[in-house]
C-alpha cells in the first residue's frame, strides 16, 4: 500500500515571501533612480515573483527533500517503529524530527530493557548452576566415599546415607520450586479460587510446623483470640504455601525462645491484611529491595545450612501477585521482621 503524501507549504510560503520582497525592493530602487518607478508595476512584479518562487520552491521540496524524507520513513518502517507510517508522510522537518526522536527514545528503552534481561538471565543461570551443583557434589562425595570402602563401617554408612538423602531432598526442593515459579511467571499455574476461613488455615499451618518450632523453642501464636471466622476468597492451597514459607522463614532466622506472631486485620471494606511478625535477627535495609529475588540470600552460608531452595520468598511474591494482591516487608536489624499480604475478604 502506497503511503499517502501530506504536502507542507510553510517553507515555500516563507521563502517565496522573502525572495519576492527582497527582489521587489531591489528592482524598486533601480527603477527609482531611472525615474520610471510605478507602484502598480512593483505590485505586479511582487505577485509574479512570489508566484514563480513559490511554484519552483514547492516543486523542489517535493521532488528532492520529499524523496529523502520518504527514504528515512521507509528505513524506520523496516526497523518496525510502532508509530511511524501510521499517518501521512510530510515534508515538515519538525514533524519528522519529533517522530525520529520518539523512535530513538523507544529504542533506547528497549535496548536498556534487553540489557537488564540479559544481565538477569546470566545471574539466574549462574545461581541455578550454583544451587544445583552444591548438593550434587555433596551427594557424589558421600557416595564415592562409601564405594571406596566406608560402607563397611555401619555407623559411617548410616551417617553418610542420611547426609546424601538430605542433599537429594534439597535437589528435589529446588527442582519443584523452579517448576512452580516458572509456571507462575508464564501464567500456566491456574488458581482454584474458593471461600475459606483464614484463621483456621493459619491454625493448620501452626500445627504443621509445631515440631520445627519446638526444636528452636519458638512460640507460634496469634496476636489475639479470633473467636469468629474471617472468610477470604483465594486459592486455599497457595495461600497455605505462602503462610508456610513466611513462618518457616521466621523460624530459620528467629532467636531462641522467640515468638512468631500472626495477625489478621481489616484493611478496607473488602480487604484483609495478614501479618507474620517475629522478633528474630531482622534484615538490614540494604537487603530489603532484593529480598524477593530468586536465589537471593542475606547470609549465604547460614541459609544453606538451614536448607530450602532459596526460592521461597520469590514464590510467595508471585502467588500473591497472581491473586492481584500486594505483599510488604518491614524489618529492623537486630529487632525482627514483619511480612504482610492482602487478601480479598468475603462480604
Amino acid at each position: 500500500m502506497q503511503t499517502k503524501f501530506k504536502r507542507s507549504y510553510r517553507f515555500s510560503v516563507k521563502t517565496s515571501f522573502f525572495i519576492s520582497l527582497y527582489t521587489t525592493l531591489l528592482v524598486s530602487v533601480f527603477l527609482y533612480y531611472l525615474d520610471v518607478f510605478k507602484w502598480y508595476y512593483m505590485l505586479i512584479f511582487l505577485v509574479s515573483v512570489y508566484a514563480f518562487s513559490f511554484v519552483i520552491i514547492q516543486f523542489s521540496v517535493e521532488q528532492f527533500i520529499y524523496k529523502r524524507v520518504k527514504k528515512i520513513y521507509d528505513d524506520l518502517t523496516l526497523l518496525e517503529s510502532a508509530n511511524i507510517n501510521k499517518g501521512a508522510i510530510t515534508t515538515d522537518m519538525r514533524t519528522l524530527t519529533q517522530e525520529i526522536d520518539k523512535f530513538a527514545r523507544d529504542k533506547k528503552i528497549e535496548i536498556e530493557t534487553l540489557k537488564d534481561r540479559e544481565k538477569y538471565r546470566k545471574e539466574f543461570l549462574g545461581n541455578v548452576s550454583h544451587e544445583l551443583k552444591t548438593p550434587l557434589f555433596t551427594v557424589q562425595g558421600y557416595i564415592l566415599t562409601l564405594l571406596d570402602g566406608a560402607m563397611n563401617d555401619e555407623k559411617i554408612r548410616e551417617k553418610y546415607l542420611e547426609r546424601a538423602s538430605k542433599g537429594i531432598e534439597r535437589l528435589g526442593y529446588i527442582i519443584k520450586d523452579l517448576d512452580m515459579i516458572t509456571k507462575l511467571e508464564v501464567g500456566d499455574l491456574s488458581l482454584n479460587i474458593e471461600e475459606f476461613d483464614i484463621v483456621e488455615l493459619v491454625e493448620n499451618v501452626f500445627e504443621m510446623l509445631e515440631m520445627k518450632a519446638s526444636k528452636k523453642r519458638i512460640t507460634l501464636t496469634f496476636d489475639t483470640d479470633y473467636n469468629n471466622q474471617v472468610l477470604v476468597k483465594a486459592d486455599k492451597e497457595r495461600v497455605q504455601q505462602v503462610l508456610a514459607n513466611l513462618i518457616v522463614n521466621s523460624l530459620k532466622y528467629g532467636r531462641d525462645k522467640g515468638t512468631t506472631e500472626v495477625s489478621i486485620e481489616n484493611l478496607i471494606k473488602n480487604k484483609v491484611i495478614v501479618r507474620v511478625t517475629d522478633n528474630g535477627e531482622g534484615i538490614e535495609n540494604v537487603h530489603l529491595p532484593r529480598l524477593f529475588e530468586r536465589f537471593y540470600r542475606i547470609n549465604k552460608s547460614g541459609s544453606r545450612k538451614e536448607g530450602g531452595s532459596g526460592l521461597g520468598l520469590s514464590i510467595v511474591k508471585h502467588i500473591i501477585e497472581a491473586h492481584n494482591e500486594k505483599i510488604y516487608v518491614e524489618s529492623e536489624f537486630g529487632v525482627g521482621s514483619e511480612f504482610s499480604f492482602t487478601l480479598e475478604k468475603v462480604e
